[in-house]
């Protein structure tokens, strides 16, 4: 057992934070470079074909994307604290 508790809110908090950051590193990747980033991103989906709705561009929805994203990730975060110390209270 140890003696470390993870901060709820802060893992939350750099949680959404980090993948805030990666979601606009993404976008911009995809403005520059789209087709590096569909050749990583079907890399990384096992080879599944996007030519069929890949744009190359940022869509219009891109704030809703990050909000979304950020909470989701700030959710994650916050959960893992709370399993991480429970189960280390065992």
């Amino acid at each position: 057992m140890s003696k470390l508790k993870l901060n709820k809110t802060a893992l939350a908090n750099a949680s959404g934070s980090l993948i805030g950051l990666v979601y606009v590193f993404c976008s911009l990747a995809i403005a520059l470079f789209p087709d590096l980033s569909q050749a990583v991103a079907q890399s990384w989906i096992h080879g599944i074909d996007f030519s069929t709705v890949w744009t190359g561009s940022p869509r219009g929805n891109f704030l809703l994307g990050l909000t979304t994203a950020i909470g989701l990730s700030w959710v994650a975060g916050y959960a893992i604290a709370v399993i991480y110390n429970a189960l280390d209270k065992k």
